[in-house]
């Protein structure tokens, strides 16, 4: 499932992550990256324990707690604490898989990569350049949002951001373990809540609508690794 995300971030949010993130010292982005995503990464990332990173990651987060699409789409468990990087001056990251097991640092906690997220920062028309292709069975998907908004994807899937010819991409990304771990079941528990609360919208709860929730709720337990 590939999804878009609006305003996860609202501007005076954007605003102040732009900010800080356009003040901020750079490191090289190939730290983060395991051996074959080093090869095809060239970009620059906010250092990861670097106080304006974990300032702005809490921002983030707090921000997904609260956005219904997000969690009915995620179900989230564990979250890697969100990255921010920036691509300039012809700078892109080759075709590549995320690396299936991430280690929170500075800790034992290790996230299965489930779902990878992208937060763009920049407006799209600041920049030219950086689309994020992400590739699936369907083809290949190029993906340049408004700032504030944020794209979930498998994080099996091939993927890619092309140069930056003009401007400054700024963008966190980051990873989740969910508790529903097959992208084919998630996406059809978000499926079915999405037709409940649409049916919720159309006409008061009914028996049918309480059977369906019942339904999506026993999927989910029979599903959900906690």
């Amino acid at each position: 499932m590939l999804l878009k995300i609006p305003q996860v971030l609202n501007k005076a949010q954007v605003a102040a992550c732009r900010d800080v993130l356009l003040a901020a010292d750079w490191a090289d982005g190939s730290s983060t990256a395991g051996y074959q995503s080093a090869q095809a990464k060239h970009n620059l990332q906010l250092p990861e324990q670097s106080q304006d990173a974990l300032q702005l990651g809490e921002l983030v987060l707090l921000a997904l707690s609260g956005n219904k699409l997000f969690m009915s789409a995620a179900l989230p468990l564990k979250i890697f604490p969100p990255l921010f990087n920036c691509y300039q001056g012809g700078q892109s990251f080759g075709v590549h898989v995320d690396n299936a097991i991430r280690q929170v640092p500075g800790t034992p906690v290790k996230v299965r990569t489930d779902l990878s997220m992208t937060l763009f920062i920049s407006e799209p028309q600041d920049y030219d350049g950086g689309e994020l292709v992400i590739e699936d069975t369907f083809g290949a998907h190029k993906v340049k949002l408004a700032a504030g908004d944020m794209v979930l994807y498998p994080s099996t899937s091939l993927h890619k951001v092309t140069p930056v010819t003009r401007g400054r991409r700024l963008a966190s990304f980051f990873w989740l373990q969910s508790m529903v771990a097959s992208d084919e079941k998630r996406s059809l528990l978000f499926d079915m809540d999405m037709a409940i609360q649409a049916l919720r919208q159309k006409v008061a709860d009914s028996n049918e609508i309480v059977q369906l929730t019942g339904v999506y709720h026993n999927l989910l337990r029979q599903w959900a690794q906690t």
